[in-house]
């Protein structure tokens, strides 16, 4: 993999990725200045968890047409977008209106609930210059690529002292609200552990004190052995609808063998997870006959200079709450309570993916 770090004339990082070399004479854009970004966090006393702000975020990009796409390369010098033209596979840079900065002030102190600055780094990933291709239909080689850009960032975001956790995720389609259509993924580093990996972890914890063996290796084992859940397995990797998935299509791949982050698998390990995230992506599309929407997340270990031999590395996948038919809506108990009702069986869900062949390369 080769790598060329560029500077945007406002600040900004962007980083050219790519199989072969890139040419040292490719220069950033001068793309649209944003706001100044000033997010700060608000603890959430019933919660236990702090809550982000960043207002300047509703004035950015909202699906634009076409030739006013901001991630295609730039043709016209004198309308610039955020990537230049030139021979590379996939990009990365710092969002112009991120959810946390590194350069964040701390807030006037309120005086109901604590606040401090957000401070943090998000990042916009590029998977391709083709504005008409998805994650799914990428070739095998560039998948695996994105993987080690995956690995690259995770690793540089996650030595930053003011960074707990780095979670790359996907929104695809409007139903989950994506504001840009260009296939496109970010990477959020989070000055505190979220709730949700925060939890999981937790749990996770708590399995290995007890038995001295990581929860979810034990969870894929059994998935495997019991076979009727399964999408997608091989040596090194497997992809399931859980047994106690909570959506219709709520997929998980991860690594057979369990480590920490992204950062700690092997190159043939990333590969294996390359080929189970096109097979699954490669069926949702066949099932829904057209672009399937979904959030794609990816839950690793904290950052903290600790080390933590229960976290288990892996991906999940939701579809989108709010689509009519097959998928499932989010009402009072579930948003109110927390409390989730399943519409369906995951192994029905499973066999209907099981069941379409795709061809992987």
């Amino acid at each position: 993999m080769f790598v060329r770090e560029l500077t945007k004339p406002d600040g900004r990082n962007l980083r050219l990725y790519s199989r072969h070399p890139i040419p040292p004479d490719i220069e950033a854009p001068a793309a649209a200045v944003g706001m100044p970004p000033n997010p700060h966090l608000r603890w959430h006393p019933l919660r236990g968890e702090w809550v982000g702000y960043a207002d300047y975020r509703q004035h950015r990009a909202f699906l634009p047409s076409a030739q006013h796409n901001p991630l295609a390369p730039t043709t016209d010098p004198a309308h610039p977008t955020e990537l230049p033209a030139g021979p590379y596979d996939v990009a990365v840079f710092d969002n112009l209106s991120p959810a946390f900065s590194l350069f964040a002030e701390r807030p006037e102190p309120d005086p109901i609930v604590d606040t401090c600055p957000a401070r943090g780094v998000c990042e916009v990933v590029v998977f391709t210059q083709s504005p008409a291709a998805t994650l799914g239909s990428l070739p095998l080689w560039h998948i695996e690529l994105l993987f080690e850009v995956w690995a690259d960032r995770c690793a540089d975001l996650g030595s930053l002292p003011a960074v707990k956790y780095v979670m790359p995720f996907e929104n695809r389609g409007v139903e989950v609200g994506v504001t840009l259509h260009h296939p496109h993924g970010q990477i959020y580093a989070y000055p505190v552990v979220p709730p949700v990996p925060a939890r999981e972890l937790e749990q996770q914890q708590r399995y290995f004190e007890e038995r001295g063996r990581g929860l979810l290796v034990d969870l894929v084992d059994a998935e495997i052995l019991d076979g009727r859940r399964i999408v997608h397995a091989s040596g090194s990797a497997a992809a399931f609808v859980p047994v106690c998935a909570r959506y219709a299509y709520e997929v998980w791949i991860a690594p057979r063998r369990p480590a920490e982050s992204i950062c700690d698998l092997t190159p043939d390990e990333r590969a294996g997870l390359a080929v189970a995230l096109k097979t699954v992506l490669l069926k949702f599309d066949a099932l829904w006959g057209k672009p399937f929407p979904y959030v794609m997340v990816f839950h690793q270990a904290p950052t903290d200079g600790l080390e933590h031999p229960e976290a288990h590395f892996h991906i999940e996948l939701y579809p989108p709450y709010r689509m009519p038919g097959r998928l499932k809506y989010l009402a009072g108990s579930e948003l109110g309570a927390g409390f989730f009702t399943a519409d369906s069986l995951p192994e029905l869900k499973a066999s209907e993916l099981r069941a379409i062949e795709v061809r992987v390369e």
